[in-house]
Formats: C-alpha cells, structure tokens, sequence
C-alpha cells in the first residue's frame, strides 16, 4: 500500500494537494472495499530495483525509437493496431525537425516514403496487414531502385480486415514473398518492448549501409503491452548523418555493384555529377533499363548478395536451457516470455526441453542446422495457421505447417514440427506446457 501511494503521489505531483488527497482517498476505499468483500487475495511482492527504468507499450516504444535513430520522416495511413505509434510520434516529432504525415492512402503513404529515401532521408511508413498488402508494389520498387526504408508491421490477425484487434503473427511468409519477382529484403523481429525500441535504431542503419527496405515485425501483444525496461543512454552515433551533397565522385556508377556484398554508393540528388534515374524497371549499373539476360542475372544477384553480406555479421542464436535434448521449440516475436517460461516450467519436472528465439528472419541466424541435430525433435511455437494433424483429410503430405516452420524445413532440411492457433489471444504457457507433456510423454 505504501508504494501504491507513492505512486500516486508521483503520478499527480503536477496537481494541487486536493487532487492528491482525492486520489489517496479512492485508492484506500478500494483496498478496503476489497479485504472486507473479497473471498481470497494474491500477495505479489514488488521487485525494488536501483536502476533507472521506463515504462511504455511497443507502440510507444517504436515511435521513441523512431525519434533516437534520427529517423526525420514518417508517412502512414491510419490502422489498427499500429495507428498510435504515429500518435505519439505526432505528439514530439516536430520538436526535433521531423514530420509525420498521413497520406490519403496506404498505397500513397509508402510512395511519399519512397520519394523522401530518393531524396536522401531514410524515412519509416508503418502499418499492419492489410496495409502491408496495398503497398505491395511500391516495396518492389523500393528493392529495385535500392533504396533505404524501414518498414514497421504491427501484425493483426487476417485474412481479409479479419481481427483487427486481436493478435496473430501472421504476416510472416507476405513480407518475405507477398511481391512479383525476387525482391530481397532484410526482416527484423523484436522479442520485447526494449527491442522495439533498440530495433528502429538497427533498421535504419542497415537500410543506409544496405540501400535495402528493412522490415520489424511487430504484432498486436507487443503494441498494446506494457514494460519496464532501462532508461535508453542516448548515443549521437544512433543518429542518421547529414545529406551527402559533397560532389559524386568522377566515374562511379549509381549501382556498381561491389562484387563481393551487392553494396554500392547511394547518390543522392543535388550532389554535383550525381544525376541519375530512378526506375522499377531492370537496369544496368548506369541506372538505365536494360533487359538483357546477363544484366538482369547480375543485378539480381547483387541484390541478393546484400542478404548473404549482412548475415555474414550475424551470430548463432543463444539456446535457451541445455544445448541437447528431447525437443527443441523456435519462436519468433512476443511469444518469447510464454514460451521460455513454459520450459522452465518442464526441465523442473526433469524434461530434456530448450528453446531457441528468432530476431533475424531473412536472412537467418547461422548455425540453426547444426542447432537442430543435437535435438530429437524440433517445434515451433507461433500465433498463426497450421493444420492438426489429426483433423479430417489432412496427412503428412498434404499438410500446412506454421509459417516460420515452413521457411525452417525450407532453410534447414530439418523435419520441424509446429504448434499454433489463430485464437487471436497470446500464447499462454500453460498451453505450451500442455503440448511439451504431450510431445514428450511427461504424464507417463
């Protein structure tokens, strides 16, 4: 009770005592009103910590780090559930010399993105699903021209306008493959709160070294959710540099292509002898449309090369639990809270279970193959469609897996298994831990 006061106090401090003593005075009728009318009650000790925290939803925390990343532009049209990241960008952004504007559309939202990354920003649009589908073409061009942007998807459940409030990861499998053609991009996926915050700063840079669109996805648990987590030490480095405008060096073409990573030097417009045209259609290293096979073999490996030099960086992901074992599970996203307290739960009970969390799906983590042999069986554990195996006509032919289970047979050739539901609530661990004792035999 004492720091439920205290908490007040500090939530009110701006007002008069009247306001204070008001509020104190409900806070204690309702504790009263509870231990005379309340059958039983829950004692839930309060964790003091010394450091310095925030609190805030994902949502709020993708607008700061749109603000820390130096990122200056933000184009949107509004959907749930991402809508009140650009309200609370709304709020500040102006203060710092930034912009958010709503476009009259999805479709004309991406493209105002797109202009302002021609013109030398690296701008953020941000949406949910059926947004993500409208954009669909303009995230072709975005990867043909190579031009910087980060992409935020809140994900929601579908198809369709389907739950718009109610959360799936569900759109997975579209970012990766939702456009005609090869269209290579780098896909992000933050676990907390703190990594929506941490992520927007990493989005931006990647895009800028890459000349890459660069996706976080976000679901609907992670906006609406809420924790603590260390106040952010803000760093000058975490912020986009000036617009190059010095002179584009003599000679250099706007694609060439270096042959080892697919990168080349962004020209930008207004710097002298750095003109150049921006087009969708396939071109040469001088920017100019070319349809023959050699130069579209070229440039579409140059473009995928990116993905191969960025997963260069990565390292193998951290196992949750012992390093071997009778079952594995992978998750991706919010899931990761559920699901790691799901196998403590089991190892107590003496099972052989870990788990493995996903923030780089494309490209992936190195070493996942090498993970998965030391497991007898691999799940994974993610909020989106697959069939039971057990429902009418469905064998182990015809059957649809979870949408990361796909890309990791795809990727691994490893036999992964998965456990999902559209239910459109979080993953419970309780729910996880029922289908651990199922896989693993625990009840006998």
């Amino acid at each position: 009770m004492v720091r439920a006061e205290a908490q007040v106090r500090h939530t009110f401090r701006t007002k008069n005592q009247k306001v204070i003593d008001n509020n104190l005075q409900l806070l204690r009728a309702g504790y009263a009103w509870s231990e005379e009318n309340l059958d039983f009650q829950f004692e839930i000790p309060a964790i003091a910590t010394e450091e310095e925290l925030v609190v805030m939803n994902g949502n709020e925390a993708l607008s700061f780090g749109i603000s820390a990343a130096g990122i200056e532009v933000c184009s949107m049209y509004p959907i749930t559930p991402a809508t009140s990241t650009t309200h609370h960008l709304a709020e500040y952004i102006d203060n710092l010399g930034g912009i958010v504007h709503q476009a009259e559309d999805e479709i004309a939202a991406i493209g105002f993105a797109i202009g302002a990354a021609y013109a030398g920003k690296t701008p953020v649009t941000i949406t949910s699903g059926p947004g993500l589908a409208l954009k669909t073409e303009f995230i072709g061009l975005a990867v043909m021209a190579e031009l910087p942007l980060v992409i935020i998807d809140v994900q929601r459940g579908g198809p369709s306008t389907g739950l718009p409030t109610k959360v799936e990861q569900s759109d997975l499998l579209a970012v990766l493959y939702g456009q005609p053609g090869d269209t290579p991009k780098i896909v992000l996926a933050p676990a907390t709160i703190e990594e929506c915050f941490q992520f927007v700063i990493l989005a931006r840079k990647i895009a800028e070294a890459f000349r890459i669109p660069v996706f976080i996805l976000s679901d609907a648990n992670l906006a609406t959710g809420v924790q603590p987590f260390p106040r952010p030490k803000l760093q000058a480095e975490w912020l986009a540099g000036p617009i190059d405008q010095s002179p584009w060096p003599a000679g250099l073409k706007p694609y060439q292509w270096d042959a080892q990573t697919g990168i080349s030097k962004r020209p930008i417009p207004g710097q002298e002898g750095g003109m150049y045209t921006l087009t969708g259609l396939a071109h040469t290293p001088e920017a100019k449309v070319a349809y023959t096979p050699e130069n579209n073999q070229q440039s579409s490996a140059m473009r995928s090369r990116k993905l191969a030099a960025f997963g260069r960086s990565l390292k193998p992901p951290a196992v949750y639990g012992g390093d071997t074992g009778d079952l594995l599970l992978v998750g991706w996203g919010s899931t990761r809270g559920a699901i790691e307290e799901a196998v403590d739960q089991a190892r107590a009970r003496g099972a052989k279970v870990s788990s493995l969390h996903l923030h780089f799906l494309s490209p992936m983590e190195p070493g996942l193959k090498e993970i998965f042999a030391r497991f007898e069986k691999v799940i994974t554990v993610e909020i989106n469609y697959s069939d039971d195996p057990s429902d009418p006509l469905i064998t182990a032919e015809n059957r649809r897996y979870a949408q990361l289970a796909w890309l990791l047979r795809a990727h691994t050739l490893t036999d992964v298994d998965c456990f999902s539901n559209v239910h459109g609530h979080p993953l419970r661990p309780k729910k996880i831990l029922e289908m651990i004792t199922r896989v693993l035999n625990l009840e006998n």
